[in-house]
Formats: structure tokens, sequence, C-alpha cells
């Protein structure tokens, strides 16, 4: 109701046309049997035919505030479903690199896509359907209670099985939508991970079992599914029955009370049977739109889990230093990504505004950790961080990271043209401010052979260009961005053999004049770099530059370089 409230006008519109919706329903029975006991059996034909246009008159009436009812809930379900979704993704797209870590992206996904859309059922075929119901069957009600009490206590006799009917289908239907549910998500995650991993799936001859598995699981989404049939194929049929047992109860019961003259009319009979159909076919039907609201509750509860979960960088920074230098100090910064699992254990390091450093040790060593809690993907336990004496938290989240690039060693680019993977879709970043950027690092001449040129499709995953060629458009979106602090996190390290040389003159290009940091595999990185810094076990070691290091008796760094990189000097020389 809270994301209603903008649309209140709409809501209070919708709420009014289930109002008159109800009570022209009501009226159409009411006049026929004005008709059937004042006229027809008086054989009064011309009185007969003004309470008919009387008739035509209400059901003209009753299906245009249908229309406007039907049309109006689902407009204001559309336009509340939209800012749900905006809501949503604004919200994902801010959670820390944490959530995702832990999230299945194809359960994201049902989230925002599938999740949203049964929501939308809650406004077209469940809440104000339902109330609407609700309100007829109480103008029904009164008006059975005031015509004839005797007859109302047969209707309402029958009234307590539908109900104990309706409400224990209400609490299987829950059930089941919640498995449907559940069943939908791990259908949507088992798919998206198994097409975003194709290619292992063939390399190691996985089809067949990924089939299984598949089969698998789409048959536990089915089994979900037929329980909700199961339900639906007990209940409508105890309705039915209670139905027709209501209506063979009222002929009979009115009928002698008719033929003995006991102030019960034919018109009245026919009344009743209308209005026990009026009020039996709204509790049928409640269950139906029960399941849609089920689903839309099963949904909600799915998305607003999400909404209400505290997983955000904090930015209560509102800092948005000029001129800023890039200077770097990490002081005393305590991390870890598992509680009591420290990955950096009380890291110092200062890299002065224009230095190149590039960090180096084992795997696990801490190093990828050090710029994800540079660029805020992560919060450190305690310590500090600074850029320019100015602690990274003072300064705005988006201001920090717009003043921070990385360029990965996994590059992802998006099933589009190369102009929109290098400028994210900025249309402020006029294609020739591209091509001079691609001419100052030296890979315009690569695009240029490229079919289209700029607008060449690369599509999904950059799956169009080899790794190396996939590394040189990041690092010219790195050097369009223009950033203070560049970051190269193993940017080298997967590239071929043609595009290496290409690799080296945009790499010296885009580090130029600016803070870099460097988490090295290439040889040739690392002795280009002002300092090297050495990590182990959450902890920098050694410190220097490559002469430095190598002196360093049974050094780390000494060690890591014979076993890693002597045989890339040996290529190299």
């Amino acid at each position: 109701m809270g994301f209603v409230s903008p649309y209140k006008a709409n809501y209070y519109l919708v709420m009014f046309f289930a109002i008159c919706l109800s009570v022209f329903s009501i009226l159409t029975p009411y006049l026929l049997k004005i008709t059937v006991d004042d006229y027809i059996t008086k054989k009064d034909y011309e009185g007969m035919l003004v309470y008919l246009g009387l008739m035509l008159i209400t059901l003209i009436f009753e299906v245009c505030f249908q229309f406007l009812f039907v049309f109006y809930a689902n407009f204001l379900g559309q336009r509340v479903i939209k800012d749900l979704r905006v809501s949503l993704f604004d919200k994902i797209i801010n959670f820390k690199m944490s959530y995702f870590d832990n999230s299945a992206i194809g359960r994201l996904v049902t989230r925002v896509v599938n999740d949203i859309e049964t929501i939308a059922s809650i406004f077209s075929q469940g809440l104000f359907m339902i109330i609407a119901d609700l309100l007829k069957m109480f103008l029904v009600i009164i008006i059975m209670i005031v015509i004839n009490w005797k007859l109302s206590l047969i209707v309402f006799s029958i009234l307590p099985v539908i109900l104990y009917a309706t409400r224990l289908f209400q609490k299987s239907m829950k059930i089941a939508f919640e498995e449907v549910r559940k069943e939908v998500a791990n259908l949507n995650t088992f798919v998206q991970e198994r097409l975003s991993g194709i290619k292992i799936v063939q390399i190691f001859h996985r089809e067949t079992i990924e089939y299984k598995t598949f089969v698998d699981i789409n048959n536990k989404h089915k089994k979900a599914w037929l329980k909700t049939v199961w339900f639906n194929s007990i209940f409508f049929p105890v309705a039915e029955i209670s139905s027709s047992i209501t209506i063979g109860l009222l002929v009979w019961y009115g009928g002698l009370n008719a033929s003995s003259g006991d102030g019960v009319t034919l018109g009245i009979i026919f009344l009743f049977i209308q209005m026990s159909q009026m009020l039996f076919r709204p509790l049928r039907q409640i269950a139906d739109k029960f399941n849609s609201l089920q689903m839309g509750m099963v949904s909600t509860s799915r998305i607003f889990e999400i909404l209400e979960t505290n997983s955000s960088i904090s930015d209560f920074g509102n800092l948005t230093p000029q001129n800023l230098k890039g200077s770097i100090f990490f002081k005393d910064v305590r991390f870890s990504y598992i509680s009591n699992e420290e990955v950096l254990s009380g890291i110092n390091l200062k890299v002065n505004s224009g230095e190149s450093i590039a960090i180096v040790g084992p795997t696990g060593a801490g190093k990828s950790s050090i710029i994800n809690l540079l660029s805020r993907f992560y919060e450190f336990e305690s310590g500090e961080i600074t850029i320019d004496d100015i602690s990274i938290k003072e300064i705005k989240l988006d201001f920090l990271r717009r003043h921070i690039c990385t360029v990965s060693q996994d590059v992802f680019l998006f099933a589009s043209s190369i102009y929109d993977n290098i400028t994210l879709f900025n249309p402020s970043i006029k294609i020739d401010e591209v091509i001079n950027a691609a001419k100052n690092i030296g890979v315009h001449d690569f695009i240029s052979k490229l079919p289209q040129g700029y607008d060449y499709n690369v599509k999904e995953r950059g799956a169009m260009l080899s790794s190396g060629q996939r590394q040189l458009i990041a690092f010219l979106r790195a050097y369009l961005a223009n950033p203070t602090i560049l970051i190269l996190d193993e940017a080298t390290s997967s590239i071929d053999s043609n595009s290496e040389e290409l690799i080296q003159k945009a790499t010296a290009k885009i580090t130029e004049g600016k803070t870099s940091i460097i988490i090295a595999h290439r040889l040739e990185t690392i002795r280009k770099a002002d300092r090297i810094v050495v990590m182990d076990n959450g902890q920098i070691v050694e410190q220097g530059t490559h002469e430095d290091l190598m002196k360093i008796e049974s050094g780390k760094y000494s060690q890591l370089y014979n076993i890693q990189f002597a045989s890339q000097e040996i290529l190299a020389g």
C-alpha cells in the first residue's frame, strides 16, 4: 500500500467503481423480482416492458462500471509494479559485492522479472476483485434478510460448508504456491547458470548429465504445480454441489410456501435463487482469485525480503574534493569475507600520488582484497583507508568510484557495439572522442579492421572478440574515463601474443601520470613499476624495487620470481 499511495486518486476511483458495480449487479435481480410479481403474474405487459427497459439500463451501467473497474484496477497495478521493479533494481545494483557472492543470479532475475509480474495479479485479479465481491455479498445478505429471513436461513445453512472448504483451500494453496515459486526460482537459476557456462558443459561432455538434472528439476516444478491443480479439482466441485443443493432447497421450501400463500411469491423465489448464486459464486471466485492473490503475496514476500535487506555500502560521505591527487594510505586495515577468517591482517601501505606500484603474492594472499576495499565494494572491519588524507568513508560513494577505475582480467562486455561498450551507453561521449582516445593508446587500427568498426556488435559477453581484444576495449574504456587512480587487476595475464605489444603500449599510456596499483602477473609489468609490494597470508612481507627485492636472500619475491617469472625472462631476453 506504500507503493499505492502516490496514486491515491486512482485507488479511490477503483474503489468507487467497485461500489457502483456491486450496487448495479444487485439491482438487476431485484427488478426481476418486481417484474415477475407485479407485472408478469398479473399479465401487465406494458408495465413489464417498462421494467425490462429499466433492467436493460441497469445492465448497461453494470457493464460500464465493470469495464472501468477492470481497466483502472489493472492501470493502477501496472503503475505500482513499475515503481516496485525500479525500486528493486535500484536496491540490487547498490548491494555490496558480498551479497552477490552469496546469491544466485538466476534467483535475483526471477525476483525482478517473474515475481514482480505476478504481483500485478494482486491488482488485476486479486485484491480489488475480492473487495468488490465481498461488498456485493454483504449487500446480498442484507437484502435477503430484509425480504424473507426463513429463505435466508436455508441459504445461510449451506454457507458454512463453502466457507470452511474455502478456508482449507486457501491454506493448502498458500503452501502449494510457495513451493511453486521456489521451484520456478530453482529452474531459472539452473538454466541461467548452464547457459552462462555452456562452454564448460560442452568441454567436459556434461550435456547428458545436465539434461538429466534439468529433467529432475522440471519434474519437481511440475509436481508443485500439480498440487495446485489437485486442490482446485477438489474445491470447485464441492462448491458447485453446495450451490445446487441450495437451489433445490429454495425451490422446495419456497414452492411449498408459495402454494400455501405464506408470503412467498414466485418473484421472491426467483430473487433468492439469483441472490444465492450471487452469494456463492463470489465465494468460488474469491477462492479462484485467491490463487492469484496467494501467488502475488508469495512473490511480494520475496520482493520485500530483498527490499528490506540491509546490504548496501553506507554512503554517508558528503565530500567531493576538488583536484584529487590520488595519494593512498592503508592504516592497520583488517578485513575478512567470512567472520573470524581474516584476509587482510593489519595492512599498512602508502602509495604516493602518481606512483605506480605492483602487488604480487600467491593466490589468497589478499591482493585483490586491497583494491576491493579501496573502491568500497566491501567494508573493512577496522583501520582506515584515506585518499589525499581524507577517509574514503567521508567521500561521496559515486564521486569516489568515478575517480577510481579498475581493469580486471575478466572483462565484461555487453551484447552491443564496441562504441557502446567503451562509453557504457553514455550519450554525452561522442564518437570523435572515442576515436581520438583509441588513437592515443594505439588501438584504433585494431578496431577499424573489424566489420563495421566501432559499430561492430561483440555479442553477449564479447564472444566475438579474443581475450586480448576484449582487454584492449577495457583499457580504452578506462583511458576515456580518465580516473585519478587506476587499478589493473591482473589485466595482462591472459592476453594472446598478437595483442601483447598493443597491451603493453596501452598500459604505459593509461598509467601515465596516474596513481596506479597493478595486481601483477607479467614480468614486464612488474619491472616497470616504481615499487613492488609482496603479500603473503594477508600481510605485506616485502617492499622495494625489483633489483632491491632480488637482493634479499631467501626472500619471498625472489622465490616467486624464480618460480613464476624466470621462464618469461628467458623468453624476453
